[in-house]
């Protein structure tokens, strides 16, 4: 196992962690060295720290020789997307306006994976400020896809996706929008899992769009994707958002058969601008549940299906516009050298240092709140989004969880959609209804297309459903265990 460390599953490295079989500084250095041999093609990362890095990981195995272990992630590499606070290192989120900022304070996120003993390493790359599902917008550098380099991760966790699947890191976490951990998830072969809104504190996550942002884990495996689960999960008195309740036992869950069994496939989920090789698979995946006993049957989204995309863009862009007010050349980002008095820095530091991206959904979300445009456009958006939530709970009556496509193709070539908006925008269209609704969903590699392009099946829950939607993941790929798979990155 020594020689394959770096695409080892988090579980399985507990395991030879507890036993002595390898130390975390040997995990850890192996991420290093495969970051170091590949990140330059792949561009997973926008900051590395290897020695710092190789200093928690030894403190990791001094905690384990003294019998203070802290649990399944001590000594595990955990990277962080470039919008999650981490004290003392860079927190850019990709944006040209905030390259000389560092974090004066930690996530809770962050905190909480400390706490657990896990090895914070490096920063990811996104979209800027989250605005994008390529990776493409980044104001550093494009990433590209582990399993063909001409293509896009997905995004806008796309460093976050790359680096798991091609090995520079065991775990990461990413934050989802509008889809931005399971679309990437998706692309790169991994598991995905974006929770209930309040589940996971947003607390130390750069806003995009307060009332869908959500962080959530990143992982080759379902078992992973619980252990990193129950370490962020909770409630956080620093958000207002915060759900409090009890967190249930998610790796325990696992060890269990799921006991709502009842499965939807909404019929407007698969019709028109689904690629064939998608729709096979996931069909696939549909069948493997029946023959697993799980009922499997059609139920309609119409509005879900219909309206989420205008709705999504009209809702997001407004909270980005608020949110990004922020950015003012004043406080702690860069500055224009050469403007005259205040206002003309406001505008000349933005115009300078923000991406064609943001200021698009600045603008746009600037109008649709604008007066005489507020009724007409983001109330009435929020008045469908009520629709879209209700729909999901009058079809969660019939059923326990849904299945869907994550994205309706397989990864595009770089550059093929950054020129046309819409069409970008439409990549993100089976994922954008759950955050509306602020539902779980989990991503899960489902095979590939003839040209070994990873696929990727989405499970949708009801709210704080993580434990069943978990379960039911787990079963899906301990019979079709399409995580092994790594990409023939060299």
């Amino acid at each position: 196992m020594a020689d394959e460390l770096h695409n080892a599953t988090a579980s399985d490295l507990a395991s030879e962690l507890a036993a002595g079989r390898v130390s975390s500084e040997e995990v850890t250095r192996a991420v290093i060295a495969r970051a170091e041999a590949v990140d330059e093609r792949v561009g997973a990362f926008l900051h590395r720290d290897a020695e710092n890095a190789v200093a928690q990981a030894r403190a990791s195995d001094l905690r384990r020789r003294n019998g203070e272990t802290r649990g399944p992630l001590d000594g595990i590499p955990v990277s962080l997307k470039d919008a999650i606070a981490t004290l003392d290192q860079p927190m850019r989120c990709a944006s040209r306006i905030l390259e000389n900022f560092v974090s004066p304070y930690d996530a809770t996120v962050t905190r909480r994976l400390k706490d657990a003993g896990a090895v914070l390493w490096g920063r990811l790359n996104m979209d800027e400020f989250a605005m994008g599902s390529s990776t493409e917008n980044s104001g550093y550098r494009a990433t590209a896809n582990p399993w063909d380099l001409e293509r896009v991760p997905g995004g806008s966790s796309g460093g976050s996706a790359a680096a798991v699947a091609a090995g520079e890191t065991i775990l990461s976490l990413g934050s989802d929008t509008g889809g931005s951990i399971r679309q990437p998830a998706a692309f790169c072969g991994i598991v995905g899992l974006k929770p209930t809104y309040g589940l996971v504190s947003r607390y130390g996550l750069a806003a995009f769009a307060s009332s869908l942002d959500q962080i959530g884990p990143m992982a080759r495996s379902v078992e992973d994707t619980a252990v990193l689960l129950q370490v962020i999960a909770g409630h956080d008195r620093y958000d207002s958002t915060s759900w409090n309740a009890e967190v249930p036992d998610y790796v325990r869950a696992l060890e269990e058969e799921p006991r709502r069994r009842r499965i939807g496939l909404p019929r407007e989920f698969f019709g028109k601008g689904l690629d064939g090789a998608v729709r096979t698979r996931v069909e696939a995946v549909a069948e493997a549940y029946r023959e697993n006993g799980f009922e499997v049957r059609e139920v309609s989204l119409p509005h879900a299906a219909e309206l989420a995309l205008p709705v999504y863009y009209i809702i997001a862009t407004a909270e980005a516009s608020s949110n990004l007010a922020r950015y003012d050349g004043i406080r702690y980002t860069r500055r224009s050298e050469g403007a005259r008095d205040g206002i003309d820095l406001y505008f000349k530091t933005r115009g300078e240092f923000f991406g064609a991206e943001v200021k698009r959904r600045i603008i746009l979300g600037t109008y649709v709140l604008s007066s005489g445009y507020y009724d007409a456009y983001y109330k009435r958006a929020q008045q469908v989004r009520t629709v879209i939530r209700r729909e999901f709970e009058r079809v969660f009556e019939e059923v326990d969880l849904l299945l869907t496509p994550t994205t309706p193709t397989p990864a595009f070539p770089r550059g093929d959609r950054i020129e046309d908006p819409l069409s970008m925008y439409l990549n993100d269209i089976y994922t954008l209804s759950v955050n509306l609704a602020g539902l779980p969903a989990i991503s899960v590699p489902c095979g590939h297309t003839e040209t070994g392009l990873p696929v990727g099946a989405q499970l949708i829950g009801p709210s704080f459903a993580e434990a069943n939607l978990l379960a039911a993941a787990h079963v899906y790929l301990r019979d079709h265990p399409h995580h092994h798979e790594r990409p023939p990155l060299a």
